[in-house]
């Protein structure tokens, strides 16, 4: 065949490929999409996750990550409730959305994603727990229809919010708002929709449904590594680590009192009311993903679940959030779309909060303006079985709370082997971790001479990366009880 020939074959070749790419572009239609929300649930307690209770059952969580996608190393940018959740909507660090703490109101001005879905004809709903500011449940922009209450609610008989009208309703609340997400399914709509189910469970003190109440009673508990109060497990870390275990959000004081003081539960009736209260939120789980199938919906749907932070269950003494170890900062996270997601995919990648929105964006066929400013990015390639390049570390965040003082400001860079922690305003060492011989993170190496070098040099990459985002400056707030100044302050 002589080369002119050869050329024009290639030529139209090439030209039916791009041809029926763009058939197959255009021929995609946006997916519902269906998050849910759980707090404070770590990563480690699902049924199928290594380390997991042996005793929890989480039947729908493994049949997720069974018919779906369990996403391995998922991460949030701050541990804790009010400004992960506002990472969630916003695609953007905390140091950019400006919700710092649980206290704080989202900043006027501020867009969440689902106001760009309804531009784009979704009709959107929010049910559950919103916790950005105490002060009101009113609706918030970015949702047709809104059931919420406010700041923590209550496990039982919660008072709802429907779109501006109040009423309290009987029961469990985790099985409550699934009863409101399921109306609101089961109504005739035209086009796609978007569903943000956000659960209170399991956030401290838990709670479980009184039908589950006593479940894991007699169940054996294998207590973390580094809960003792032992020289081994302190005797590198940061004097602020072992204190905590004796404030607020310490294993040897509780929030009323030490763990033998009547009323407060030991620390096994603490681990047992937690799994039971994780069980009652993956049967109402359950009942979502059960509707989504018998319904019709699975094939045009996504359902993405996971938590707004990880919690710690007595490692390093602690029952809390906020720091930077790995049961505080890790996450689950599964994803379900049947016909998009090859059953049995498990991402390795390192997946954060901020990569929700502009996944979820992606997954509708929503272009993501250049205004939102997002600094996250779409895994959704990757849940389609693409290869593409990824980030090698990630970025956390955690500002002082007046109100919760034990905890110090902390910036930290996490590596796929190597962790760095920062601790700013506290007179201590900071923290250098391997996380594959030292999983459970007890032995500090910061001051081992072998490893300044590479100290060294993922310090820099951490002040680099805050200083080139524009988050070198720490924010204040304005303690309760101080009154705003009502004249010109003196110069």
């Amino acid at each position: 065949m002589n080369r002119p020939a050869l050329f024009f074959i290639l030529v139209a070749l090439l030209g039916s490929c791009l041809a029926a790419q763009a058939q197959k572009i255009k021929d995609t239609k946006p997916r519902n999409i269906i998050l849910v929300l759980s707090d404070d649930h770590r990563y480690d307690f699902m049924g199928f996750v290594n380390g997991c209770p042996e005793f929890l059952e989480t039947p729908h969580m493994d049949r997720m990550a069974r018919d779906g996608a369990y996403i391995q190393n998922a991460f949030v940018s701050t541990s804790l409730c009010s400004p992960s959740r506002a990472s969630i909507l916003t695609g953007q660090y905390a140091h950019h959305h400006g919700v710092v703490d649980n206290q704080r109101p989202v900043p006027k001005g501020t867009v969440f994603f689902p106001e760009h879905l309804q531009l784009h004809g979704f009709e959107t709903a929010f049910i559950g727990k919103w916790h950005m500011g105490h002060d009101h449940d009113d609706p918030r922009s970015g949702f047709d229809h809104w059931v919420s209450f406010r700041g923590q609610g209550t496990y039982f008989n919660p008072t709802l919010n429907i779109n501006g009208q109040h009423a309290q309703h009987e029961g469990y609340t985790t099985d409550i708002l699934t009863d409101q997400a399921l109306a609101w399914l089961k109504q005739k709509r035209s086009g796609p929709f978007f569903l943000y189910l956000s659960y209170k469970a399991v956030h401290f003190p838990f709670q479980p449904a009184p039908r589950h109440q006593g479940r894991y009673e007699k169940s054996p508990i294998k207590y973390p590594k580094t809960m003792a109060n032992t020289e081994e497990n302190y005797r590198t870390q940061p004097r602020w680590v072992r204190e905590r275990r004796y404030g607020i959000h310490g294993i040897d004081h509780m929030q009323t009192g030490p763990f033998d003081n009547d009323p407060v539960p030991s620390f096994d009736d603490l681990y047992r009311r937690y799994c039971e209260t994780v069980h009652g939120l993956d049967e109402n789980l359950g009942r979502v993903l059960e509707y989504v199938d018998k319904s019709g919906l699975a094939d045009s749907t996504l359902v993405l679940y996971m938590g707004d932070n990880g919690f710690e269950l007595g490692e390093h003494g602690f029952y809390d959030k906020r720091d930077a170890f790995e049961e505080s900062i890790r996450v689950p996270m599964l994803v379900y779309a049947p016909g998009l997601i090859k059953p049995g995919t498990k991402l390795t990648q390192m997946i954060q909060n901020i990569d929700i929105a502009p996944t979820l964006m992606q997954a509708a066929a929503c272009p993501v303006p250049k205004e939102a400013k997002i600094d996250g990015r779409s895994f959704l390639p990757l849940l389609a079985g693409k290869n593409i390049p990824w980030r090698k570390k990630i970025l956390y965040e955690y500002y002082w709370e007046w109100n919760f003082p034990a905890t110090p400001t902390i910036f930290a860079l996490r590596g796929d082997r190597y962790k760095y922690i920062f601790y700013h305003g506290v007179w201590d060492c900071n923290g250098f971790y391997d996380l594959k011989t030292d999983p459970v993170e007890r032995h500090n190496l910061i001051n081992v001479p072998a490893y300044q070098d590479q100290i060294a040099e993922m310090r820099k990459e951490l002040f680099d990366r805050l200083e080139a985002s524009g988050g070198m400056t720490i924010p204040a707030r304005r303690p309760a009880g101080v009154p705003l100044h009502d004249r010109k302050l003196r110069r």
